[in-house]
């Protein structure tokens, strides 16, 4: 294995896809689909294969190209249109010409609903494909005992109804049909069950699914679980209805889908080409920007004129007219279209371009931070530096957050992250002293004056960034105290809202809104929840040391020994509260379970627990 192989097995993504494998040739070989492509992928690497087919297509796989999708039903989809377009030489199902069922509603007078393999009659609706055929199976025959639809091929028209050509069929006599080849029924009326079929197949299935259930329910309060279970089957199939694949679509025909994203440096544009109503090829292009006057137009358009370069034959043969892009091109294709869809099946293509794009910008990231692992840390220093309006790289942060009991026990902590990661072993806590009652800011105050009080004693360096948990008021707090030292101007100090992306300067009333993508919320945020957690866990630890001593301690007789052997005992304090005195007696004689027992009976029992209150 190469070491530009090992290098893609590590970057692949962990979501739904489908994976191709070439040879040395660039021929593809095999074409497979995944749940989970990092995974899938990588065990083809990792094991020894009992199959001798699977050990030579290993032996042979030289790149390993793969396109990301939604769902696990579009990577099947794909697979499928893939695997008939190249034919590999180690697949060995799809080969043929089947393909995946759909539910078609003819286009007739009274219209037929019925399941097919063929897409492509005129005048007809398909809906589909179902990678499960039992899910297409099971539909169909919930909707048949919904709706009195007909099942006969039989030409029904205006003309053969009046010239009375077709005689009932045994479907009319037991009531799963009214009557359509002799006009029982009016057109309209039936128009309204296939108007509501229609929905349905849309993926409107939630009055299919009530229907469902209520008899599930009723057939179970029945004691029928035979028959529940049968209706619990098919309200978990139509469950797969709703989520309906773009990646095959008969109504798009021959198409290009052409996704841009860029970077400063970088531009990235995932191509898709849509033949007979399925994806049959997918690439992402790559271009190094040499400066950031090109356009994104300008960039599209030499992505179109590539591809075209690249399936100069495709184009010939399937004669391609539209081409879906999410940046118009700057310049003219003769017979060609452009389009920018804003919803229905074609933006949900554009949206799969557009995820493949962000894919591959990531895994060219990843490839570099491999390389040179420092390279990632720069980058996520210096968008912090920037978005926070630093002058140094803010390689040493720590952030401070309180919590207390109504006042009563209040504690802080102080996270520290370097050069963006947490470095746990600087970690602290803090028991607040000066503090009475509930004043989250004088704790916050105080909390800040010890820790760099110490830190300058000590000749510790200080952090670039300072970040406290909450709004103005704390940052007017923090910067306060840090002016009693005489450290004011010595590091930034910025707080953080219960809205994430706001952040409080000091001065401004005004918060910055920091975009929910940037690296700089990802890591203020991974400081808060981990402060939050260092905090609460203290926290937890001190009200349960409050809450046994409160109980017991203050009890006149039991000290710390008797303590341990009531707990030992009884397992908690509820149920020493329960025991009775001659209980109490026999564990601790009488003396102290007569002070226990007076002690639990007074108005204002000890051990009484008081709400909770945490100040993040």
């Amino acid at each position: 294995m190469t070491d530009d192989l090992k290098l893609k097995l590590s970057l692949l993504p962990e979501g739904p896809g489908v994976y191709r494998y070439r040879n040395r040739e660039g021929a593809i070989i095999y074409v497979g689909k995944a749940k989970n492509l990092k995974r899938r992928v990588n065990s083809y690497f990792n094991r020894e294969h009992a199959s001798r087919r699977t050990t030579m297509l290993v032996r042979n796989i030289a790149d390993v190209e793969y396109t990301v999708v939604n769902t696990e039903e579009e990577a099947l989809d794909l697979e499928n249109s893939l695997i008939k377009e190249y034919q590999p030489r180690y697949n060995v199902l799809l080969k043929d010409d089947k393909s995946y069922p759909w539910i078609c509603i003819s286009g007739d007078l009274y219209p037929r609903v019925y399941i097919t393999r063929d897409a492509r009659a005129k005048g007809d609706r398909f809906y589909g494909p179902y990678p499960r055929a039992e899910v297409a199976k099971v539909l169909i025959d919930t909707i048949r005992q919904i709706y009195p639809l007909r099942t006969c091929r039989l030409h029904v028209s205006r003309e053969t109804i009046d010239a009375d050509k077709h005689r009932l069929c045994l479907q009319y006599h037991i009531h799963r049909c009214e009557g359509c080849c002799k006009g029982l029924v009016s057109a309209e009326q039936y128009g309204d069950y296939i108007s509501e079929i229609r929905q349905i197949l849309n993926g409107d299935t939630h009055q299919l699914m009530d229907l469902l259930m209520e008899q599930m329910q009723q057939l179970a309060s029945e004691l029928r679980f035979e028959e529940a279970e049968i209706i619990k089957r098919r309200y978990k199939l139509l469950e797969h209805v709703r989520r309906r694949s773009v990646i095959v679509s008969p109504s798009i025909h021959n198409i290009d889908v052409l996704g841009l994203l860029r970077d400063d440096d970088a531009a990235w544009v995932s191509y898709m080409h849509m033949r007979g109503g399925a994806v049959v090829q997918s690439i992402t292009l790559e271009y190094r920007l040499s400066t950031r006057e090109e356009t994104d137009a300008e960039i599209m358009s030499m992505a179109i004129l590539e591809v075209h370069q690249r399936f100069a034959d495709t184009y010939r043969r399937d004669k391609v007219t539209e081409v879906v892009v999410n940046v118009m091109p700057d310049v003219e294709f003769e017979g060609i279209t452009f389009s920018i869809p804003q919803r229905g099946d074609k933006k949900k293509l554009l949206d799969i371009a557009v995820k493949n794009a962000v894919q591959k910008r990531t895994d060219r990231l990843r490839a570099m931070e491999k390389l040179n692992p420092e390279q990632r840390m720069t980058r996520t220093l210096t968008t912090m530096q920037r978005d926070l309006r630093m002058t140094v790289l803010p390689r040493h942060v720590e952030c401070f957050d309180n919590s207390n009991i109504s006042g009563s026990s209040p504690v802080a902590s102080c996270v520290v992250f370097r050069n963006a990661k947490p470095s746990k072993k600087e970690y602290r806590h803090f028991n607040i002293k000066t503090v009475e009652g509930s004043d989250d800011f004088a704790s916050m105050r105080e909390v800040i004056i010890r820790r760099y009080s110490r830190l300058m004693q000590e000749g510790q360096e200080l952090p670039q960034l300072l970040i406290v948990d909450g709004g103005k008021g704390q940052v007017t707090s923090a910067l306060d105290a840090l002016e009693s030292i005489g450290l004011h101007g010595q590091m930034t100090v910025v707080g953080i809202a219960k809205r994430l992306n706001e952040v409080f300067f000091p001065g401004d009333s005004v918060p910055l809104y920091i975009d929910k993508n940037s690296e700089t919320l990802h890591v203020i945020q991974r400081l808060r929840d981990e402060a939050h957690r260092f905090a609460i866990t203290f926290h937890r630890k001190q009200r349960s040391k409050g809450q046994v001593r409160s109980a017991l301690d203050n009890v006149p007789g039991i000290g710390p020994k008797t303590r341990t052997l009531l707990l030992k005992q009884f397992k908690s304090l509820k149920r020493i509260r329960e025991a009775s005195e001659e209980e109490l007696a026999a564990l601790v004689g009488p003396v102290k379970a007569h002070a226990l027992i007076d002690a639990f009976s007074q108005p204002e029992s000890v051990g009484k627990t008081q709400p909770i209150e945490h100040n993040n």
